[in-house]
């Protein structure tokens, strides 16, 4: 009777243990959870200080995009730290990112948030996001107000463009388009380009997060000169060639 009741005894307590860890478990996971939900947005509104900076911010790509099919955790090396979330959608466009660096099913890629050049890292196995190629490329000289697109590093179109006034310069790096938004407040352009990259001048601007992005204006006064707060002013033609290439274009402005 003494041996199985210490038989007995012992049961109990491998179960209670067994137990135990399993809630610790559960709870460790609801924790872990809990602690990405709190996580920033990877957007043009987010601001992520723990990011990783470009560390080529004028160097080419190899021109793949990535779109997320679900909500990712965005890293800061690989298997690092959680420091964002990446949603499905940037403002009311598809999130495209650009990738600038691999290592196996992990991928180095472009943020949209502040500060400007800020990259993170996402797990891409399995079925977490769409890959393209992406041929295209905008380069951007301030100094000569000169615009130019390319693909498969052909030319394909230039123009001359405004640019940020010495008080609100234009920043400079690998920026992205991230999204295309059919004006309706504003009548300067019926169409926007957002890029990743914000105004170091400005925190905010019309209420936005003071985003950079490219846009035409109601004449061409601007064409040659540095007068805008930040963006990039094009013409008409320039606009509408623009708005033909995919999100997650690099925007090289130098």
């Amino acid at each position: 009777m003494l041996a199985l009741a210490a038989v007995a005894t012992l049961t109990l307590l491998v179960s209670a243990c067994g137990g135990d860890t399993e809630k610790q478990a559960e709870a460790a996971e609801g924790q872990s959870q809990q602690q990405i939900a709190s996580l920033p947005e990877a957007t043009t509104y987010g601001k992520i200080p723990d990011a990783p900076m470009d560390p080529e911010p004028n160097a080419p790509t190899e021109g793949e995009v990535l779109h997320p099919t679900r909500e990712l955790t965005v890293h800061d090396a690989v298997d690092g730290k959680p420091i964002a979330r990446l949603p499905v959608k940037q403002i009311s466009s598809p999130t495209w990112v650009p990738v600038i660096a691999r290592d196996g099913d992990w991928a180095q890629i472009l943020l949209p948030t502040r500060p400007n050049g800020a990259t993170g890292w996402i797990n891409t196995s399995g079925d977490a996001v769409e890959s393209a190629e992406n041929d295209y490329l905008v380069n951007v000289d301030l100094d000569s107000f000169h615009l130019e697109i390319l693909k498969n590093g052909e030319r394909i179109g230039e123009w001359t463009v405004g640019i940020g006034k010495p008080e609100s310069p234009t920043p400079t790096g690998r920026a992205y388009i991230i999204a295309s938004i059919k004006e309706t407040v504003n009548d300067y352009s019926p169409i926007v380009l957002p890029l990743s990259y914000h105004s170091d001048s400005h925190e905010t601007y019309g209420g936005g997060p003071g985003t950079v992005g490219i846009h035409t204006w109601p004449d061409n006064s601007f064409v040659g000169k540095a007068n805008s707060d930040g963006c990039i002013r094009v013409t008409k033609d320039a606009l509408e060639a623009l708005t033909q290439l995919p999100l997650g274009t690099i925007v090289n402005i130098v």
